[in-house]
């Protein structure tokens, strides 16, 4: 009785890993819908570490929608990493708007990093970029802020190694400066908005991108900041102050050379009171020598005395003149 027991376990439990490890479910799946998968290529998925419900499913998927692709395809794309249900289902969307894609640009543009998908969905369904708002001076020196909304559409053939948004943006940033810089004034971008739409797209800003633009429509257009004056104020404010900093070092000159001359007049002094001193000194070695009589010296005391006097009395007479009247009567 116990081996009986013990061999039905065993053979309940051979069972039970068989199932788990043969998808028998996904098989009668595809079987009822008429997708031909055999057993042996699940489990051929299994010892590749595939889940066979990532390659059932989609194939079901796409044999319902008409889209002939092999299990073998959408097994290599998932070991290369791909989506396989988002690209099988870009498949179908691009079947549905008649739009060329076959599995391998597919499978391409999923491995490339792009959503294929919402580039199919975006060929049926234009997208709109709006610019952040761009500011470009005019001729006269008037600033001017301009937002465009782009209308584009993606290109299936360039989106493996087409830029992408932001290149589109700058593109279009680039097209609005260059036209309002190009304007004599303000006033007439205001009054063209649409010249900015035309001649941005007589410029092929798409080229090399991953989209069609279809339309550049400019959103708003404000006025800005005086630039010119702005600028020439700024120049002025520039000229002011190196014109403040040449006349400071002149001044600046002009205090070296003053501190150098009473330096110079200073040091003059000094020698002429050296000098002064030596006078006595050169008087009393005359006279001993006898080269100075003593009635001499008091003649030279006499005439030193008398010029003294004498300067006295013009700085007094100098001090009365200048406080006489037109008249030369005393104030």
């Amino acid at each position: 009785m116990l081996p009986s027991l013990i061999v039905l376990v065993l053979i309940l439990l051979g069972v039970l890993f068989l199932f788990s490890f043969i998808p028998v479910g996904l098989w009668i799946s595809a079987l009822a819908a008429g997708v031909k998968v055999g057993i042996f290529t699940l489990v051929g998925m299994r010892l590749r570490r595939v889940p066979p419900g990532r390659i059932v499913g989609p194939l079901i998927k796409a044999d319902k929608a008409g889209i002939e692709v092999s299990s073998d395809k959408l097994e290599a794309h998932y070991l290369a990493g791909g989506n396989v249900d988002r690209v099988v289902d870009a498949l179908i969307a691009a079947a549905r708007a008649n739009i060329p894609l076959p599995f391998e640009r597919a499978a391409a543009i999923d491995l490339a990093g792009r959503n294929v998908l919402e580039a199919v969905q975006m060929s049926v369904n234009p997208k709109v970029i709006e610019t952040p708002t761009v500011s470009a001076v005019a001729k006269d020196g008037i600033e001017v802020k301009v937002m465009a909304r782009v209308t584009v559409r993606a290109n299936i053939d360039r989106l493996v190694g087409g830029a992408g948004e932001e290149t589109i943006i700058a593109r279009v940033g680039e097209g609005i400066v260059t036209t309002v810089g190009s304007s004599e004034t303000h006033k007439h971008v205001l009054e063209n908005p649409d010249a900015i739409s035309k001649t941005v797209l007589d410029k092929g800003l798409d080229a090399g991108t991953a989209f069609e633009i279809l339309s550049i429509d400019i959103a708003d257009v404000d006025v800005g900041r005086n630039i010119g004056a702005q600028l020439q104020t700024d120049q002025a404010e520039a000229d002011k102050r190196i014109a403040q900093a040449k006349a400071e070092e002149r001044r600046a000159m002009a205090v070296a050379v003053e501190q150098e001359m009473k330096a110079s007049v200073q040091e003059m002094r000094a020698k002429v009171i050296e000098a002064e001193a030596q006078v006595p000194l050169a008087m009393a070695d005359a006279l001993r020598e006898g080269k100075l009589g003593v009635m001499d010296y008091y003649n030279l005391q006499n005439i030193l005395a008398d010029t003294q006097m004498r300067d006295a009395i013009s700085k007094l007479g100098g001090e009365q003149s200048s406080s006489a009247g037109p008249e030369g009567k005393t104030k």
